[in-house]
């Protein structure tokens, strides 16, 4: 009698853990999706901060200025030269990027300041079953350095 029992219940339950996965299917893609696209929206401002870092690494070795447009180049490009594809994809010539130089008290120290304005992440889907994910806007990023001497240009 026993063994008929549990045949019976064995059978009744086999397709449960299949309805069960197909309810929580949804949730599981939406959850990696969603860790996935932060964790590029992560990488984007990590990439970026780190160039605008180089630039002002790059502008505090020259005369206050000069070095601008190189420095604008190592943002967009990651290098000095102005060719092949930005960094970033929805990176460009719409974002803001300021060079700033900051004369201290001394006449002797300045800082060099580089800037980016304006950059928002694009997720790589717009929405994704009915949620939208759109864009995440980020703030200024921006980094200072010391520049290594300023004398009687700032």
């Amino acid at each position: 009698m026993q063994r008929r029992s549990s045949h019976f219940l064995r059978r009744r339950q086999a397709g449960a853990a299949l309805v069960e996965f197909a309810l929580i299917l949804p949730l599981l893609v939406l959850l990696t999706f969603t860790v996935t696209e932060l964790g590029r929206a992560l990488w984007h401002y990590k990439v970026l901060s780190q160039s605008v870092r180089e630039a002002a690494r790059y502008l505090s070795t020259k005369t206050p200025g000069t070095g601008a447009d190189q420095a604008r180049s190592l943002v967009l490009y990651g290098s000095l030269s102005a060719t092949g594809p930005y960094q970033l994809s929805n990176l460009g010539p719409s974002q803001v990027v300021s060079v700033q130089w900051i004369r201290h008290s001394s006449p002797a120290l300045a800082t060099v300041k580089v800037t980016v304005s304006g950059y928002a992440f694009e997720s790589l889907a717009a929405s994704f079953w009915g949620l939208e994910f759109g864009r995440i806007a980020f703030g200024d990023i921006s980094a200072s350095w010391r520049a290594t001497s300023c004398g009687t240009a700032c």
